[in-house]
């Protein structure tokens, strides 16, 4: 199968290095000080689940030289979604699926409305993993699997076939009916973690071992799966107890992306995930009170970390 991914950050490098591991076709696509050390020493994966272990790795900064492909594994920040969706447009044939394996509820949308061709998929990632240094991809925490549906049209047969090629390559992948459930129950973890990690600057272990910060990471989740009920989507009740619960089984020091993002001094996804709870919420009357306040405090860190006044200035 033929390969490329798009986004070579800790999600992508994780899934597709393990895909090229096991000899598939993949094609990274990748840029700076990163691409490079890929193309001289290959692509490490550093992992809890899988162990260490080096490719020989294919990357370029410019999909254009691939040619078209029958998998592309979209893993870019939600903010970078459209611009790369454009810069995917040569490598997506007709029978080409793009797999979005980001955070949000709604990037098969926004891919397929700007690449025109192939089919946009969504699924849903439980790893967490990060670039530790160029060509260099840490997995420390999460259980690694990878859920995308079934019900993707008319994908059958090319899900099952994508489903058969990450297995064989140890990638504990699931294919689920209801995807868009699937997608949303991450979504609430995924709020509350990531969001609760980057406002408190703690990983989970500090977090979890305050009530108040462990109450506050509750609420976060059920004001999630309330918004996400006024949106027609079937949750089973109690969802946040079992995320808490889930969170509690996390290495200590794991931190959400945003919490990563804000620390190395990145921009947020917040727009896409409290971001998203708040406005969701104002439209159909839902308050989400804990989620505007992640929102609000981080809203200054967006694009990186704000200018800092000068005295006199």
């Amino acid at each position: 199968m033929r390969i490329a991914v798009m986004g070579t950050g800790g999600t992508g490098g994780f899934y597709g290095g393990l895909l090229a591991r096991a000899g598939e076709d993949v094609t990274f696509i990748a840029r700076g000080a990163h691409l490079e050390a890929i193309r001289a020493r290959g692509l490490t994966v550093r992992s809890r689940l899988a162990g260490e272990f080096t490719i020989p790795a294919k990357a370029t900064a410019d999909p254009r030289s691939i040619g078209v492909v029958d998998l592309v594994v979209f893993c870019v920040k939600t903010y970078d979604t459209e611009p790369a969706a454009a810069l995917i447009r040569p490598i997506a044939g007709p029978d080409t699926v793009i797999l979005s394996v980001q955070n949000g509820v709604d990037n098969d949308e926004r891919i397929a409305r700007v690449v025109g061709q192939g089919t946009a998929i969504c699924a849903a990632a439980q790893v967490n993993a990060h670039v530790e240094a160029p060509g260099v991809i840490g997995q420390t925490a999460g259980p690694g699997r990878l859920i995308f549906g079934a019900n993707a049209g008319n994908l059958g047969e090319r899900i099952e076939q994508i489903y058969r090629r990450c297995k064989e390559a140890g990638i504990a992948a699931e294919i689920q009916p209801d995807i868009k459930a699937v997608l949303w129950e991450k979504f609430v973890f995924i709020c509350g973690f990531s969001g609760t990690t980057a406002l408190t600057r703690l990983t989970i272990g500090p977090v979890l071992g305050c009530q108040e910060t462990k109450a506050f990471l509750r609420e976060t989740m059920t004001e999630v799966e309330a918004v996400a009920r006024s949106q027609g989507v079937a949750l089973a009740r109690g969802l946040a107890d079992r995320h808490v619960t889930f969170a509690g089984g996390l290495e200590p020091w794991a931190l959400g992306s945003m919490a990563h993002d804000l620390h190395s001094g990145k921009r947020l996804e917040l727009e896409s995930l409290n971001g998203t709870v708040v406005r969701l919420g104002r439209a159909a009357g839902v308050p989400a009170p804990l989620n505007f306040a992640i929102y609000a405090a981080l809203k200054p860190f967006v694009d990186g970390p704000p200018a800092a006044p000068r005295p006199g200035g």
